[in-house]
């Protein structure tokens, strides 16, 4: 998976496992009752962020939605 994103192809990872997306991923966007509550980028990424964004609280640095 990370040759081909390496490469330029845009991988969808869905998954309840926080190791796992933590892990694979470069950009997160969060749920919270069936709407993104927030988009991470990289640096952002670790598991409070995820978990506030989950419970639907906000982050000011989390973006609203999804954007490439």
């Amino acid at each position: 998976m990370r040759t081909l994103a390496n490469n330029g192809a845009v991988i969808l990872i869905i998954s309840s496992d926080m190791e796992e997306v933590l892990h694979l991923s470069d950009r997160i966007a969060v749920m919270h009752e069936g709407r993104i509550t927030g988009v991470l980028d990289e640096a952002e990424c670790n598991e409070q962020n995820v978990m506030q964004l989950a419970v639907g609280r906000s982050l000011p640095s989390a973006k609203p939605s999804f954007s490439p």
